[in-house]
C-alpha cells in the first residue's frame, strides 16, 4: 500500500485546510441545521447577535498607535472583519500579514529584536515555551482574570507557561471519530463495542475495516496512553523530569492498542497511511475514522453522510486526546503594547469567537460562545468541542520536542507485536537522553524539523 507520512500531511493540512469552508456543491457545506460549515445561512446573513464595543478597562491605546498582525491565510476573512471593528471603535489602524502559525516563532526570533515583527502574533502552545522563555512575548496581565474565567481550562493551560498566562485563546483543534451514518447508525461508546461491530463488518481482503486510526503516530494514538493514566509530563505537562509514558496506566492502554491489530485492524504499521485511510472512508470501505477537524470539508466534498463523535472509551475510561490551542500573543517588542493587548483581547472575546466560527469554522475556546444554540445544533462542531473538553493540551514547554520521534517509533513497534514494557521503557530513556542533550546545547539556533509536533 502506498504510504504518506502523517507528519508531513498533518503540517500541510493544518496550514492549508484547517479552516477552509469551500464546498464542492451548494449543499456540500451544510450541517444538520441547514447552515453552512460556519454557521451562516445560505444567503450569507449572520445567525449570531454580535456586539462589538469598547472593552471594560481603563487601558487605552497609545497616541498614534498602529498595529500589525500575523495570521494564516485561512484566517484572513475573520481577521479582516475583526480588524475593521477594532479600528472603528478604537481608531487604531491594524494591518495583517499572512504567515502560517508554524512559521511565526522562527521569524519572530529574528524580526522582533530588529523591530520588524508584528505587534500581535498567533501560534499554538507547542511554540509557547520557546517564545516565553526567550522573552519574546508579554504576559496576558491586564485581561488575565477575565480570560481565565471565560475560556475552558484546557485552553488556559495551553496558553500558559510556568503558571503564567501569556495567550488570548482563539480556537481549538483536536481529533475525534468520524463515522459513516450509512454504515453505522449509532457510534460505539466503547472500544469493546467497536470490536463487536468489526466482527460483522470487516473484510480485509476487500479493504473493508470497521475502524481506522493513525496507529503509527503517537499524536493520534495518545488516547491509548492518556485515557488510562499515562501522560507526557507531570504537573499538567510542565515537569519534564516526570515522564508518564511508561507507567502502569500507559502500559494498560497500550495493551488495548496492541489488541486492535488482531481484533479490528489487521494491518502492519507500515501500511497504515492517512491518505489510504481517508480514501477508504470517503469510499465507504471504512465505517469509523479517527482524524482531525481539518478533514471536515474533505469528507463533505466526497459526499460522505457522516457524523462525528468522541473516540470510544478505552479501558473503561473516556478517551483523552491531545489538543492544540491557537492563541493571540503580544510582542515584547511592540511599540504600542497597550493597543496590542486591547486588540488581542478584543479579537478573542465571545463575539469575536462567534464571528470566527461564522467566517472560518473555527471551534471556540470561549465557553459561552461554544454553548451558543447555533453551535450546539451543529453536531460536528459540538462533537469536536466535547472531545476537546476531554483532552490534554500538548505540553508547551520546549522539552516536548523530544517526545515525538521516540514515541512514534514505540507505536510502530508495539503495533507490530514487540514487548510493551521494553518498548516504552526504551522510548522514555531516549526522551530523557534527548532532553539532557538539548539542555547542554541551549544555544543551538533551531531544533530539527523531525522533533516538532505533528499537527
Amino acid at each position: 500500500m502506498a504510504k504518506l507520512s502523517m507528519f508531513v500531511l498533518a503540517l500541510s493540512v493544518v496550514l492549508t485546510t484547517a479552516c477552509s469552508n469551500e464546498a464542492a456543491s451548494p449543499n456540500a457545506g451544510e450541517s444538520a441545521t441547514g447552515q453552512n460549515a460556519t454557521g451562516q445561512s445560505a444567503n450569507g446573513e449572520s445567525k449570531f447577535e454580535l456586539e462589538f464595543k469598547k472593552l471594560d478597562t481603563d487601558l487605552a491605546p497609545e497616541p498614534g498607535a498602529s498595529l500589525s498582525v500575523w495570521e494564516s491565510k485561512e484566517a484572513r476573512p475573520f481577521v479582516e472583519a475583526i480588524m475593521k471593528e477594532f479600528t472603528e471603535i478604537y481608531g487604531v489602524e491594524v494591518k495583517m500579514q499572512e504567515l502560517g502559525t508554524m512559521d511565526q516563532i522562527g521569524k519572530f526570533e529574528l524580526d522582533g529584536p530588529a523591530g520588524l515583527a508584528a505587534d500581535v502574533i498567533t501560534t499554538s502552545q507547542d511554540h509557547l515555551g520557546k517564545a516565553a522563555s526567550a522573552g519574546l512575548i508579554l504576559p496576558n496581565d491586564e485581561f488575565g482574570d477575565v480570560t481565565r474565567s471565560e475560556h475552558e481550562d484546557v485552553a488556559i493551560a495551553a496558553a500558559s507557561y510556568k503558571d503564567k498566562l501569556y495567550g488570548y485563546p482563539i480556537k481549538v483543534m483536536t481529533y475525534a471519530m468520524f463515522y459513516n451514518k450509512d454504515l453505522i447508525s449509532k457510534p460505539p461508546a466503547t472500544i469493546e463495542e467497536v470490536v463487536e461491530f468489526a466482527k460483522t463488518f470487516n473484510d480485509p481482503d476487500n479493504n473493508k475495516y470497521a475502524f481506522m486510526f493513525d496507529a503509527p503516530f503517537f499524536y493520534f494514538s495518545y488516547p491509548f496512553v492518556g485515557s488510562t493514566g499515562g501522560y507526557i509530563f507531570g504537573k499538567d505537562g510542565t515537569d519534564p523530569a516526570d515522564i508518564g509514558l511508561n507507567n502502569e496506566g500507559a502500559r494498560k492502554g497500550m495493551e488495548v492498542f496492541a489488541g486492535l491489530r488482531k481484533e479490528i485492524l489487521p494491518i502492519s504499521a507500515g501500511d497504515i497511511a492517512s491518505d489510504i485511510k481517508t480514501t477508504l472512508f470517503s469510499e465507504g470501505s471504512v465505517a469509523m475514522n479517527v482524524t482531525g477537524s481539518w478533514f471536515i470539508d474533505t469528507f463533505r466534498q466526497a459526499g460522505v453522510n457522516f457524523g462525528v463523535a468522541p473516540i470510544p472509551a478505552v479501558g473503561g475510561k473516556d478517551s483523552v486526546t491531545l489538543s492544540q490551542v491557537n492563541s493571540w500573543y503580544v510582542s515584547a517588542y511592540s511599540k504600542y503594547p497597550n493597543a496590542a493587548k486591547l486588540f488581542a483581547r478584543f479579537a478573542s472575546n465571545k463575539s469575536a469567537q462567534l464571528l470566527n466560527y461564522e467566517l472560518t469554522g473555527a471551534v471556540p475556546t470561549h465557553k459561552e460562545a461554544a454553548q451558543n444554540p447555533i453551535i450546539q445544533a451543529d453536531e460536528i462542531t459540538s462533537a469536536f468541542y466535547k472531545q476537546f473538553s476531554n483532552s490534554h493540551p500538548a505540553p508547551s514547554i520546549p522539552e516536548v520536542g523530544s517526545i515525538w520521534v521516540p514515541m512514534d517509533a514505540a507505536m510502530v513497534e508495539i503495533w507490530d507485536g514487540k514487548d510493551i514494557r521494553q518498548v516504552l521503557d526504551r522510548a522514555v530513556q531516549q526522551i530523557r537522553d534527548a532532553i539532557a542533550l538539548n539542555a547542554q546545547q541551549k544555544d543551538k539556533p533551531a531544533e530539527p524539523e523531525s522533533s516538532k509536533a505533528p499537527f
